[in-house]
């Protein structure tokens, strides 16, 4: 008897993974068919084919059009990856023809970019000049979408604020060190050493409360018996808060030790003299448990562990 695999490795067709990306894109049968240059009744018996076999309905029709169930989230889901996947062969393909060295992407939270992943990127372009480099700052948690969507070969940043860490391989990096900063041309403080309660009533500019600097900050101002600072400014980008504290006199918040050391250096920010109580979020390298990881990521995992980081 075969098994729901055997059906789907003897009978799956691109054109019909291809037909869910469309559906799930457009909400009707009759714009993903247009899009996919099928007639109505095409694309209609290529979904019932694909649903017979997996046994199961994979969209419920409502006002706004076709709307994915469970099964139809849990299968779109694959049939992105593999598209993406496939969509990674060809260009590996073309590159090893072309001899131009292939393509890394690597997803990384901020405090890893300046003293982690930027040397070891610049180790691997020396050693293959011709290797295409992406690189993506943004929230670890948004970074596993796409790491999961195959845009990313890994992430170096937490798997643990995703609903299902238990689907990524993470290998731990350490800590990340957090400062307290301010604008290069913020009034001077009047204490050598601060505490969180002496800035509890400055402004800051806070993170999302998904992001571990936002649960650090509240930690800390709840060990210093001091409410959490009333923001108006809430941001996930490094950039954005870097110009803020530049652009302003009276500004506080909290990056990466790494970040603000970078900026520091170039007069741009002040790291405060504040002792934290509490430990600093640790990060690592999240890869996905089923993927195969290119020969630039392994170079690049490799690099990074023979660094000793």
């Amino acid at each position: 008897m075969k098994t729901a695999l055997d059906v789907l490795m003897t009978r799956l067709r691109m054109k019909q993974l291809q037909l869910l990306i469309a559906l799930d894109d457009h909400k009707s049968l009759h714009k993903a068919s247009t899009a996919m240059s099928m007639t109505q009744s095409a694309a209609s018996k290529a979904l019932a084919e694909l649903e017979a076999m997996l046994e199961a309905s994979l969209f419920e029709r409502t006002k706004t059009g076709l709307v994915p169930n469970p099964f139809g989230h849990c299968v779109i889901r694959y049939a992105r990856l593999l598209a993406s996947e496939l969509g990674s062969l060809c260009q590996e393909v073309a590159d090893i023809r072309s001899g131009t060295g292939g393509r890394l992407a690597v997803g990384a939270i901020m405090g890893a970019i300046p003293e982690v992943v930027v040397p070891i990127l610049n180790e691997l372009q020396e050693s293959s000049p011709g290797l295409s480099i992406e690189i993506v700052e943004d929230t670890s948690a948004r970074m596993l979408a796409l790491l999961d969507d195959g845009r990313l070969d890994l992430v170096i940043g937490r798997s643990a604020v995703s609903q299902d860490p238990s689907k990524y391989r993470y290998q731990s990096l350490g800590d990340e060190p957090v400062s307290v900063v301010v604008g290069f041309d913020h009034a001077p403080l009047p204490k050598r050493e601060l505490s969180f309660a002496d800035l509890g009533g400055h402004r800051w500019v806070t993170y999302p409360s998904t992001m571990p600097m936002q649960a650090l900050l509240q930690r800390e101002m709840e060990l210093a018996g001091a409410a959490m600072p009333i923001s108006a400014i809430s941001t996930a980008s490094t950039f954005i808060t870097v110009a803020l504290l530049q652009c302003s006199i009276d500004l506080v918040s909290l990056l990466p030790t790494a970040v603000a050391s970078l900026f520091t250096r170039h007069r741009m920010l002040r790291i405060l003299p504040v002792q934290f109580k509490s430990k600093s979020p640790t990060f690592g390298i999240v890869t996905r448990k089923l993927g195969v990881l290119s020969p630039p990521a392994l170079q690049f995992i490799d690099r990074l562990k023979r660094a000793g980081r």
